[in-house]
């Protein structure tokens, strides 16, 4: 009997998913454990198996078009098999697959997989009416998976010089990886992308479609920002000794260990004491969270993903140091599962590395607040009487005013402000 694919729940913002490539088109044959699609949701871009065996018999939707979460995205059975009976009881009309189906109404989802490198792939799905027709690999219409595409533009390597190793010579990630430039390609390769700028007296603008991740931003902190009473608390910490420990922390550390990893497990042990910040606002109830999952926002090119360190209070400054660096190759590369990416009780921002001296940050939901971290800076203070120049770090705490009240927000920069004066006392 054909079985319908629906398009899986794979974050718990998500509401629709695009459909970023197809594997295979309708009269080809799959497995189960075949990759039939890459999709592109709001947090990460993921590849979809059917979990059924059988032939492709429908496609719901072209390349680039957006599908609901649990429509329809592709029908498989037995080839020839009639499938119209299940495109009806979703309410639509029409005999034929076609190119863009209509959304349909809510069932059970797929499960997805992000898998590994190379999946099983017959060339780049077009609109369905050109399925019957071989793609060609030329210069014009390379045939690489949408995430080697863009580490290659990344790495300003032309995707045409790059040997596939994939089905039917497909060009996938490991290929961009372990791609090494010969000097006659490397002397021909791409210039960086620089804007032109319009005609004298001639205006001029460019649009750029939203991705899904950028609607979502949008919509959560809009959602944020004008629901949730927003204050804001800044103190700075005298980073001095917190430099010199950690100079001492790498000297035997496994994994180097960031002035964010410090942060991070600062907040941590700082949210123990002070369990009100680690609380969020549901609506009819304020839920105090037993657990401590730090969320640490990193910018991609889409816009911003924050994977989460979980119970990062009960781990050593190394195992967050490794921890925090892997998720962040993840979220640039876009191979962030579901788990790593949810479930965060509180949340940092820091732009010191960008020079940022400071800055406020609006709230991540469901957090109650969010810490925003400016640079360390030389900066000239006064102690008993005399100019001296002390590291300087600025932190600004934006808190919900409907569950952290001031005098609360200002006794947690307190504890932070102490441990990080004093990393010493973060390992006793």
């Amino acid at each position: 009997m054909a079985e319908a694919i629906r398009m899986p729940l794979l974050s718990d913002t998500m509401k629709e998913g695009v459909i970023a490539e197809w594997h295979k088109k309708v009269g080809d044959k799959v497995k189960s454990d075949d990759v039939i699609a890459e999709v592109e949701t709001d947090k990460a871009t993921m590849e979809v198996m059917p979990y059924v065996d059988g032939t492709l018999l429908y496609i719901g939707v072209e390349k680039g078009k957006a599908v609901p979460v649990n429509g329809i995205m592709a029908i498989i059975g037995k080839e020839g098999e009639d499938y119209q009976s299940i495109l009806d009881a979703e309410g639509k009309g029409g005999s034929a697959p076609a190119p863009a189906a209509k959304q349909e109404t809510p069932a059970a989802p797929a499960q997805p997989q992000q898998a590994a490198p190379a999946p099983q792939e017959s060339a780049p799905q077009q609109p369905v009416q050109e399925a019957a027709t071989p793609a060609t690999s030329s210069d014009e219409r390379v045939k690489a998976s949408p995430l080697a595409k863009k580490l290659a533009e990344d790495k300003g390597i032309d995707i045409s010089q790059v040997k596939g190793s994939g089905d039917n010579g497909r060009i996938i990630k490991r290929d961009v990886d372990s791609y090494q430039p010969t000097a006659q390609s490397a002397a021909a390769g791409k210039a960086p992308v620089i804007m032109q700028a319009a005609p004298l007296g001639q205006e001029g603008y460019t649009d750029t479609p939203l991705s899904q991740m950028r609607k979502v931003i949008a919509q959560r902190l809009s959602d944020s920002k004008f629901t949730a009473p927003h204050f804001y608390l800044r103190m700075t910490v005298t980073m001095d000794n917190a430099i010199e420990a950690r100079k001492h922390i790498n000297d035997i550390s496994p994994a180097k260990v960031s002035f964010n990893d410090l942060i991070i497990k600062a907040c941590a042990m700082a949210l123990r004491q002070h369990p009100a910040v680690n609380s969020s606002w549901i609506g009819d109830f304020i839920r105090a969270n037993q657990h401590i999952h730090i969320g640490t926002a990193v910018a991609i090119e889409d816009g911003l993903i924050v994977p989460v360190v979980k119970f990062a209070d009960q781990k050593s400054l190394s195992q967050i140091a490794a921890e925090a660096k892997s998720l962040a190759d993840k979220a640039k590369n876009k191979k962030l599962q579901p788990p790593e990416f949810t479930g965060n009780t509180f949340t940092i921002s820091n732009l010191g590395m960008m020079d940022i001296d400071e800055f406020t940050a609006i709230i991540n939901p469901p957090d109650s607040c969010i810490l925003a971290v400016g640079k360390i800076a030389a900066t000239p203070v006064v102690e008993n009487g005399q100019v001296i120049v002390r590291q300087l770090l600025k932190l600004t705490l934006s808190c919900d005013h409907r569950v952290v009240d001031g005098a609360v927000g200002a006794r947690f920069l307190q504890t932070l402000k102490n441990y990080l004066e004093n990393p010493v006392t973060m390992l006793v």
